[in-house]
């Protein structure tokens, strides 16, 4: 029954994540800058998970990204594109609408 609970939780938990990361991006971030973040809200998430997820949401055109070679170990920023943002826009609030009918059966 673990294997189960631990399947569902994680098959909960991967929408949830993506919405996550839409809302940090606002603001340029670099990966580990962004786990930082996340994790200041008590959401933890891997760089095995993080960096596939970036990768993805900027090929969906979720995201932009840039280069930043200033310093001494260049960073990738990302930030949320024109699409991406109207995209976040919708999935927060299906999200809160969802939320609410999840709460009031629960």
């Amino acid at each position: 029954m673990s294997e189960l609970i631990f399947s569902l939780k994680t098959e909960l938990r991967r929408g949830t994540l993506t919405l996550a990361v839409l809302s940090q991006l606002q603001t340029p971030q670099y990966g580990y800058s962004l786990a930082q973040r996340l994790e200041e809200n008590n959401v933890s998430i891997d760089q095995s998970t993080l960096y596939p997820l970036l990768r993805r949401l900027e090929k969906q055109k979720l995201l932009t990204s840039e280069w930043d070679t200033t310093e001494n170990r260049p960073r990738k920023y990302y930030l949320l594109s024109e699409f991406g943002q109207e995209v976040f826009r919708q999935l927060k609030e299906e999200w809160q609408k969802t939320s609410m009918q999840l709460n009031s059966m629960l």
